[in-house]
């Protein structure tokens, strides 16, 4: 497998002077990124060009804030030494989460989970609840474990609810979760579990490494960047988050954040309950009129319920005995106007002309014998209306102890999101839990084989991440400190770049068609600010990243504009205006098509033809004599960078998958016949 070593081969000394050269990049890289940028908000801003100098002009702050919250990860990375031998005698849970993969690479990660050294207990959570997965399981001596009755009909939660439900049906100390095509290395428990000697660590994550990507990463699979420096960054700040598989976890710290997060949300969930019956109460006495004294005095002593609920609360008594007695009260006062209005209803019945006569013998009335004239008289009759005391109680009955809309009360993997990862992670800091980045490749994992399965991947992450964001922002969670919360912040705000791309590509456009500059000119004073910026900027990459190839992530991060700006608009539209989100499992395997994708690139293939066409249009303004050789010059070779960014799509669309690849490059490495 080849497994990286987790303690520095220079010691501490080498750890040091790195951590300096990286801090003293990030310190030039801020000084001059904000000295450029205030000087463009201030002096260069061409405001008779508003319409794109104030778009460019954001989307350059933007950037800018990405590269300083960049710089803050990395100025504490943590090289962690080789961790101690974990205690023996800790019991393991190896969860391996499936739902549609295939038999054979489910039984291949399960049959690697079961040979790990460390003793353990191996189980398979199928989501699909498959016969030949658990006739499989059982062959194997695997643990096989399905949804429970307790969730049909149920909101299922994807991921989420699989690993939730397989938590309740286990009792293991510690669980390693592992995706379906994470192939484990036996020592992944010796080499992670000694970390939990420090009872305060939650979660140990290790990197995902792909086995089946080529060098050059077409799809963009790898993430030697962030499964590195920024990781061991967000590590220095005690802020390193589970990533969904190769995590190993203190089942104490999800069952306590479990509880917790139920009788938090219950407690929520109550006071909006007693704020709505507050306002309803309210509106029904502002409508009494003022022969309903006797109604007055029932809503009277309901508001003063409530209040007195708020008052239990906060003193911290028990929400099911303070619910249960104040349902009693609303009862007692619901049953007391209900008899009052009953005797009312009978002297009432008795003083109806030609009523008695219809009675039966058994006492009954028989309404039918009533002439229209006492029917009407009935109907016209200003009853107790109910209404008001009735919604109160169905308003805080709905805040049921046992969450009945859900298949269990205790959902200790956070279901806010498509993704579970770093919701639950970022919980778990709230709750004062440490997190342990271990930079060493303990699983083998398989990265989508073509385009259409890359994009589904990264959707899903990009979605599931800004649904995070716009439902628990990390910047107003209690609990977390301000470098949690911006490290927390930075992973989100780079899913952002969507639409500051389309500035990056709308500007140089728009110059080399129409002439239009952003910026009040291209003097000298703009080169000397914005060229050192740029190249110090892109030597902290080099520099943090240690050889590490960082370029394959910087193309991605512009040319999949399309899905950041789709991830983060449906995103918003779900957790705002409540609109389904599509969730897709990503394909482990090749998908089967005829051709080669273009039509999932069109954006980009557009932007690419729009950016040629702006560089032809800018070569004949120029030989007209309507353009400037500066201005044209440098546009045109920001049109092409953005083209060399670009051109990794034209790659990804063109790949044929790892094997289709590995097959080609052995034909051509094979010798000719007749040479040596």
């Amino acid at each position: 497998m080849g497994l990286e070593t987790a303690a520095p081969a220079s010691g501490r000394v080498g750890v040091l002077r790195r951590q300096a050269v990286t801090r003293a990049a990030a310190l030039v890289t801020a000084v001059l990124g904000l000295n450029y940028i205030i000087w463009r908000w201030f002096a260069s801003v061409n405001w008779d060009a508003w319409w794109i100098a104030a778009p460019l002009v954001l989307a350059e702050t933007y950037s800018l804030v990405d590269s300083l919250l960049f710089g803050l990860t990395v100025w504490r990375y943590k090289e962690r030494p080789a961790p101690a031998d974990p205690e023996r005698g800790s019991t393991v849970d190896v969860f391996i989460t499936t739902y549609n993969e295939p038999l054979e690479l489910v039984l291949r990660t399960a049959r690697a989970a079961k040979a790990i050294d460390y003793p353990h207990q191996t189980w398979i959570l199928d989501d699909g609840n498959r016969p030949d997965v658990r006739a499989a399981a059982e062959s194997e001596g695997i643990g096989w474990i399905s949804r429970s009755e307790d969730w049909s009909g149920m909101p299922r939660h994807a991921k989420a609810g699989n690993l939730n439900n397989a938590l309740l049906a286990t009792d293991g100390e510690f669980i390693l979760v592992l995706d379906a095509d994470q192939v484990p290395d036996r020592r992944i428990l010796d080499r992670t579990l000694g970390y939990f000697r420090d009872d305060a660590v939650a979660l140990v994550q290790t990197p995902q490494v792909f086995v089946n990507v080529p060098e050059a990463d077409p799809l963009g699979s790898q993430a030697p960047l962030f499964y590195g420096p920024i990781q061991q960054g967000k590590d220095g700040w005690n802020a390193a988050f589970f990533c969904g598989s190769n995590a190993v976890i203190r089942r104490e710290a999800l069952m306590q954040l479990g509880v917790t997060r139920y009788v938090t949300e219950t407690e929520v969930a109550l006071h909006k309950a007693l704020r709505t019956a507050g306002r309803v109460i309210a509106k029904a006495r502002r409508n009494l009129g003022p022969d309903q004294a006797r109604l007055a005095g029932a809503l009277e002593d309901l508001a003063a319920d409530v209040a007195q609920v708020k008052h239990e609360l906060r003193r911290g008594e028990s929400i099911g005995e303070v619910t249960y007695r104040f349902q009693e009260r609303v009862a007692a006062v619901s049953r007391g106007l209900v008899s009052a209005d009953m005797a009312a209803l009978h002297a009432e019945l008795a003083s109806i002309e030609g009523l008695a006569e219809a009675a039966g013998v058994d006492g009954g009335s028989s309404l039918a014998a009533v002439d229209d004239a006492a029917l009407d008289r009935l109907s016209q009759r200003d009853w107790s209306p109910l209404g008001a005391i009735e919604t109160v109680r169905v308003l805080i009955g709905s805040v049921n102890a046992d969450r009945g809309a859900e298949a269990q009360a205790v959902m200790p993997m956070a279901t806010i999101s498509v993704t579970e990862d770093m919701a639950t992670c970022m919980r778990l800091h709230g709750l004062g839990w440490r997190t342990v980045y271990h930079h060493e490749q303990l699983a083998d994992g398989l990265a989508p084989e073509d385009l259409q399965s890359a994009l589904t991947q990264r959707l899903r992450w990009a979605q599931g991440t800004m649904q995070v964001f716009f439902r628990e922002n990390p910047l107003v969670q209690k609990g977390l400190s301000m470098a949690q919360r911006l490290m927390y912040l930075a992973t989100m705000w780079s899913y952002l770049s969507g639409f500051a791309a389309v500035v990056y590509l709308a500007a140089p456009v728009i110059y080399l068609t129409l002439g239009i500059l952003p910026v009040r000119s291209l003097s000298t004073e703009f080169f000397v600010r914005l060229v050192p910026f740029l190249l110090v900027n892109q030597l902290m990459f080099y520099v943090v990243g240690r050889g590490v190839r960082t370029w394959r992530g910087q193309q991605y991060s512009l040319a999949l504009f399309p899905t950041w700006i789709r991830a983060v608009t449906s995103a918003f539209g779900n957790v705002v205006f409540g609109r389904s989100l599509d969730f897709a499992v990503t394909p482990k395997t090749l998908q089967a098509g005829g051709g080669r994708p273009w039509h999932l690139v069109k954006p980009q293939l557009a932007a690419m033809a729009v950016l040629v066409f702006a560089v032809l249009a800018g070569a004949a303004r120029l030989l007209a004599g309507a353009g400037d050789l500066l201005g044209t010059a440098v546009n045109v070779v920001w049109v092409a960078f953005d083209l060399l960014i670009f051109s990794v799509i034209i790659h990804a669309v063109r790949y044929p998958g790892f094997a289709a690849w590995s097959q080609s490059k052995k034909a051509r490495s094979k010798p000719k016949e007749g040479t040596l």
